[in-house]
């Protein structure tokens, strides 16, 4: 077991306190604090000790990867640990972005290498997230149906939308989102402020008014992310997608193709171990919209994932999603223990409130308060956790053949 020193990404759009009240320190904090990540990518892996020896989690796994992520994680997915977890505090709108699928990404990032580096992709990995609230969070995820979108912006009485709604009203489903997607994102610098302006006064005067229905919150959020974005087309294009408040200990899955925004709150994101990211507004970085357009599917819904309850140390719950990278686990620690679950493979604890002892059959201890986070590699397999709080673990997903009755002890029926 590894007591983790997880890194912190100060991007603009952190909070000042989330991240900082989470781990118990003063706040506001000296500046945004935006995601604490606890994992091995090399661009933010997570502090740790052996023997008495500084090194990263990056480090750890490298020296060993069989003995770290266990022969079955090696020939899965070779010497890198297959999942990263976050805490994200998003105070302002994160980008409007898309992550590839597998082949995708290997095929792009291949390319991409074969003609000298350098490009929007990081890595030849996926990058599916389950997202799980731990505060209300308000989210863009997803596209809307296409005639909702073109009732959505005929509202706003726009003349510079009247192509993209033509558009919406002529094509078929998937076509026909793609293509309005692109008619907004390829306006001319000459008619991009223009248009975000119009849109953005149209949406201030619908958000307050009882006519605009279900969709005030849509408009209102374009009012607000305007002030941090002024003259983006994101703006515009966030309409076409699906405006959700979920409540918190929601669990919400991103697929690849999905194009979607985080937009304020506070989560726990567990993601495959990529930074692939192309990215359609809401930001100052590069939009390729080539790439950007070949990679989203407007087909693709975004699901509330129901959990599962599962054996464990307390009531345990396992939020299971279609990527073989990464899954889930809760427990809500009631001072009873017990082995901790999962009991086999990679594992990344985390206490997001309360405390938790963790013990190992050679009597090694840890003791997580919130905010804390450890490492058990594949070796530790009996691992016990006592306590009284929430206890989040991070593992390698379940396989197609491995339904989590048999690998996780299921409770009984």
């Amino acid at each position: 077991m590894d007591l983790l020193q997880p890194i912190i990404k100060p991007y603009a759009w952190g909070s000042r306190d989330a991240l900082a009240r989470l781990q118990g320190r003063n706040t506001p904090s000296a500046g945004p604090e935006a995601e604490l990540w606890m994992g091995a990518h090399p661009s933010g892996a997570a502090g740790t000790a052996r023997g008495g020896q500084a090194m990263t989690l990056l480090d750890v796994v490298a020296e060993d990867p069989h003995r770290e992520l266990g022969a079955a994680c090696v020939r899965q997915f070779g010497g890198r640990l297959p999942f990263l977890l976050k805490v994200l505090a998003a105070e302002q709108p994160l980008s409007i972005q898309v992550h590839p699928d597998r082949e995708q990404a290997r095929s792009a990032f291949t390319a991409q290498q074969a003609e000298g580096g350098g490009g929007p992709y990081a890595d030849d990995w996926p990058k599916p997230e389950l997202l799980y609230t731990l505060s209300r969070f308000e989210v863009l995820a997803g596209f809307r149906d296409r005639e909702e979108a073109a009732h959505l912006l005929e509202n706003l009485e726009v003349d510079g939308l009247r192509p993209v709604i033509g558009l919406l009203r002529a094509g078929t489903d998937g076509q026909a989102l793609s293509e309005a997607l692109r008619a907004v994102l390829e306006r001319t610098p000459d008619e991009r402020a223009p248009l975000v302006s119009a849109v953005v006064a149209a949406c201030r005067r619908l958000a307050g008014t009882t006519g605009s229905g279900s969709h005030a919150a849509a408009y209102a959020a374009v009012e607000r992310m305007s002030r941090h974005h002024p003259e983006d087309l994101g703006l515009v294009a966030s309409l076409l997608l699906n405006h959700r408040v979920l409540e918190p200990g929601t669990a919400l899955f991103m697929p690849a193709g999905a194009l979607h925004a985080y937009l304020h709150g506070v989560g726990l994101e567990l993601l495959a171990n990529s930074d692939n990211v192309l990215r359609a507004g809401l930001t100052a970085k590069e939009v390729n919209v080539a790439e950007l357009l070949r990679t989203t599917d407007p087909t693709v819904r975004v699901p509330v994932v129901t959990p599962t309850e599962v054996a464990g140390p307390g009531p345990t719950w396992l939020y299971d999603c279609p990527a073989r990278e990464f899954a889930l686990y809760r427990t809500e620690l009631d001072g009873s223990g017990g082995p901790l679950v999962p009991t086999a493979g990679p594992r990344i604890a985390f206490c997001a409130q309360g405390s938790a002892r963790l013990s190992t059959g050679d009597a090694e201890q840890l003791r997580l308060g919130a905010g804390d986070s450890c490492f058990l590699p594949a070796s530790d397999e009996d691992v016990l956790v006592e306590g009284r709080g929430t206890l989040f673990v991070a593992a390698v997903g379940l396989s197609p053949d491995e339904p989590a009755s048999l690998v996780r002890g299921s409770l009984p029926h």
